[in-house]
């Protein structure tokens, strides 16, 4: 931290780690929960959500892909941890800045990814602030790509609960990115820094975030039973408090959130222009009149999103998704934790802003296909047809690739619990979008299957079991 100009670490005692919080039924717009959610507050790495958004939007124009080289610059290179330590002159995959940013919070990436996209961090920064007033987010600005301290970088829980919104809404192809659990970089596997993943059932993803001046932050979709919300928590007091508050929260509302509505809450724009370098503004607080809070709807009252964004495209999770099946859940129930969080105390919801659901979600049918799995790293990956009895799984992917990854990582933690393991992929067709279930067999009963699972959860790894 000691680079950073002592100027933008001032911290504003107005501002400093309060907390804040909101939760939002995201199929209705409806605010279940409601804790200072208007009152600024500095977004420290949820910043990275914008930086993503806007990642995002250049994917599905055409502008950028997965695979060109995103390169890194002395400044992005000098950034403090965390970071990836892509040394100066150094270039890194748009897919490899994606998924250092969700699971590591490359503060190093961030920079490098936003001189790609606008040319330098400040036309970036202009770029994602434009966003985020299309988006609806009018009390949010943004001064850089990966919110180290700047108290011109504000923004509120409500902000941050239509930017999650929107991800998940208008880029559900790549949404899938917010839960991966690790992330191979040469030799390193990174571990996500977002605990509730993979630990918090029905929860998908999003972001954390820490500064001293802002606290923790925490950003979090969860989706069951039909069941959506988004909810955010700005200035707790460290991350295991952040992360009970979290849970308690996704305990209490996601059980009252709707199964109706169409989800179509934030609507999707054209990409807000860029201002030349010599245009961009001098950092300044953002003024709204707090008279005009009350009518601050979510969703917006806007135009409703391109078709596009009302096709469903199944996102991808690299956790282990819960069966569907009224058996297979029968048949884990020793697996899958059942201690849900006590509700929290003195938690009541805030008034509504939207109507009530009239109908009822319609649950897409999902086919399976088995398909043979190839792996990485000189480990022989069995085909699924010759796998047969109890499995394991650990997750799904959006390809081959990534879940053999998860597999490989897995195998290097668990130890002898995966002793003879054979890993294995099912490829999963949606909609004509395929998914990779990524998972373990060769157990001879139910016993192993399931003490091979809970040796990987105590390693902090997400998995069920099931007959294959």
């Amino acid at each position: 931290m000691a680079a950073i100009v002592a100027s933008t670490i001032f911290v504003s005692p107005a501002l400093a780690a309060k907390y804040a919080g909101i939760v939002v039924d995201a199929k209705t717009g409806k605010v279940l929960y409601n804790d200072d959610a208007d009152s600024l507050r500095y977004p420290a790495s949820l910043t990275k959500m914008m930086t993503l958004y806007l990642a995002f939007e250049a994917l599905e124009a055409g502008k950028i892909s997965l695979s060109d080289k995103v390169p890194v610059s002395a400044h992005a290179a000098s950034e403090p941890p965390s970071k990836l330590g892509v040394r100066p002159g150094g270039s890194i995959t748009v897919e490899q800045v994606i998924l250092s940013l969700v699971t590591r919070s490359a503060n190093d990436m961030s920079t490098a990814m936003g001189e790609f996209l606008g040319g330098s961090e400040a036309r970036f920064a202009q770029m994602m602030t434009n966003k985020a007033r299309a988006l609806g987010m009018t009390r949010t600005t943004y001064r850089n790509a990966h919110g180290l301290p700047n108290t011109a970088q504000m923004t509120t829980a409500r902000d941050q609960a239509r930017l999650g919104i929107a991800l998940r809404q208008h880029f559900p192809q790549y949404y899938g990115y917010f839960n991966t659990r690790s992330f191979r970089f040469g030799k390193q596997v990174i571990g996500n820094h977002n605990r509730l993943v993979g630990n918090v059932k029905g929860v998908d993803g999003i972001k954390t975030g820490y500064t001293r001046a802002a606290g923790s932050n925490l950003a979090t979709s969860a989706q069951l039973d039909g069941r959506s919300i988004v909810a955010v928590i700005l200035g707790a007091k460290g991350s295991a408090a952040r992360d009970a508050q979290m849970r308690k929260l996704v305990a209490t509302y996601l059980p009252q959130a709707s199964r109706g509505g169409n989800s179509n809450l934030i609507a999707q724009t054209a990409p807000a222009p860029s201002l030349p370098v010599r245009d961009v503004p001098k950092p300044s607080a953002p003024s709204v009149d707090v008279r005009q809070l009350a009518s601050m709807d979510l969703p917006n009252a806007g135009p409703t999103p391109e078709t596009r964004y009302e096709q469903k495209v199944p996102g991808a999770s690299a956790y282990a998704a819960e069966p569907k099946s009224r058996g297979a859940r029968d048949a884990v129930s020793s697996v899958i934790a059942n201690n849900a969080p006590v509700p929290p105390r003195g938690l009541a919801p805030a008034a509504g802003y939207l109507r009530e659901p009239t109908g009822e979600q319609q649950v897409a049918t999902v086919t399976d296909s088995v398909t043979t799995a190839s792996t990485r790293n000189d480990r022989q990956a069995a085909t699924a047809q010759e796998i047969a009895g109890w499995v394991v799984q650990i997750g799904v992917s959006p390809n081959r690739d990534m879940a053999m990854d998860l597999l490989s990582s897995a195998q290097d933690k668990g130890g002898s619990a995966l002793r003879g393991a054979k890993p294995f992929t099912v490829a999963v067709n949606s909609n004509g979008s395929q998914l990779y279930r990524a998972r373990f067999g060769g157990f001879d009963d139910q016993k192993k299957a399931v003490n091979a699972c809970n040796a990987l959860k105590k390693k902090g790894i997400k998995c069920w079991a099931s007959l294959q």
